[in-house]
């Protein structure tokens, strides 16, 4: 045995020393679970909140072709009502059908496009508009096709006009538009200029309208290496593919 050899006040004094050992190691556990419990906590109070995802949800903004017939029905009573003249009344309907049929932005390129381009286009054998860089959102310079029914609305708007002045009336449209307030008739909103882009999105659904030509027309997602580094579609090529959904498309006025 351990303690057989030695004298009973050198073994109490040995049981006294261990027994102090055993404490010291036991205080020095509690001590260190008390500060590991404290970092946690202390970790805890700073440590940066989680982000909750955001439900993924589909616009309820819904913009169909009867939408644009009424917009352009309502522009016919508005003249025959004498609220706005009959350049005004040529001047919404080209502006409305440019923007259902081409999807271009509204402020950062119809509003800033001139006669002198739509001349250029409509000389053409395959019309199509050239939209500058600056003229585009994402300063991506491309083409976008017209359409008959905007070709036949557009004629009468440029001839005697000078080459650099703006094609449309597009603020007095808006402040006529505002003042209208013509409803949608699938979603509970009111019709606004954004809506001519968001047609040409939705409607291109419904035709199957090709991807990358859609893309580059709308210059919507084309950041991507394909397009900076690959791509790069010829006008009448354009046009083509255009036609090729958009050709049956047409508004009843």
């Amino acid at each position: 045995m351990r303690y057989e050899r030695m004298s009973l006040k050198n073994i109490n004094a040995t049981m006294q020393k261990e027994n102090a050992q055993f404490l010291v190691g036991v205080l020095e556990v509690s001590h260190q679970d008390h500060l590991r419990h404290s970092l946690c906590c202390v970790r805890t109070l700073f440590r940066k909140a989680k982000r909750l995802k955001e439900r993924k949800l589909i616009t309820n903004r819904i913009v169909t072709k009867e939408d644009f017939e009424n917009v352009l029905t309502v522009i016919r009573q508005a003249e025959h009502n004498n609220e706005i003249g009959h350049n005004q009344s040529l001047q919404f309907t080209a502006l409305v059908l440019f923007g259902a049929y081409t999807g271009q932005r509204s402020y950062s390129t119809i509003k800033r496009l001139t006669v002198g381009q739509f001349k250029e286009a409509l000389s053409n054998e395959k019309p199509v508009l050239h939209v500058q860089s600056d003229q585009d959102k994402i300063r991506m310079a491309h083409y976008c096709s017209l359409h008959p029914q905007v070709i036949e609305a557009i004629l009468p708007l440029v001839d005697g006009r000078v080459n650099d002045e703006p094609m449309f009336t597009h603020l007095a449209f808006e402040r006529w538009a505002k003042f209208k307030k013509i409803q949608l008739t699938r979603s509970n909103f009111r019709f606004v200029l954004g809506d001519l882009r968001k047609f040409a999105e939705q409607w291109g659904d419904v035709i199957g309208w090709n991807e990358s030509n859609r893309a580059y027309i709308l210059t919507h997602g084309v950041r991507g290496v394909e397009w900076s580094n690959y791509r790069h579609p010829l006008p009448e090529h354009v046009y083509d593919v255009y036609m090729n959904y958009w050709s049956d498309v047409c508004f009843i006025q």
